[in-house]
């Protein structure tokens, strides 16, 4: 597997998932982070959008599923992004992190995320 990797840090979205009804009626802050591994050394010699994977339109889809879908878990929000995003796009493997700055804790803390790792199927 290719060690090249592209990354996407702090994609912030406002949206309604969470098991509790006030985080579906209130909703709150979702954070994104992407690691897309492909071998780029195409793209590095060509210097050309095609030899790579577009991280823009990877935002766009990432931006649909987060606000347009609604789930319970963010474990089920970041497996989504990842079939979704391996489906897509020309990575050989990805890994999601999805924080829940606000997740209903009660006690002080700066976050809550899950962090999946998924390679595409052969």
């Amino acid at each position: 597997m290719a060690r090249d990797r592209i990354a996407l840090r702090g994609l912030k979205f406002f949206a309604y998932h969470g098991a509790l009804r006030e985080e579906k009626v209130l909703g709150q802050t979702f954070l994104v982070d992407i690691d897309l591994y492909k071998d780029l050394s195409k793209a590095g010699k060509s210097d050309q959008v095609e030899d790579t994977i577009n991280y823009a339109e990877v935002y766009a889809r990432i931006k649909t599923i987060v606000k347009m879908e609604r789930y319970h878990l963010i474990e089920r929000l970041a497996e989504r992004i990842a079939e979704d995003i391996l489906q897509e796009f020309p990575c050989e493997a990805l890994r999601v992190v999805v924080h829940k700055p606000q997740a209903p804790i009660p006690g002080i803390f700066e976050d809550a995320f899950v962090e999946i790792y998924r390679e595409k199927k052969q």
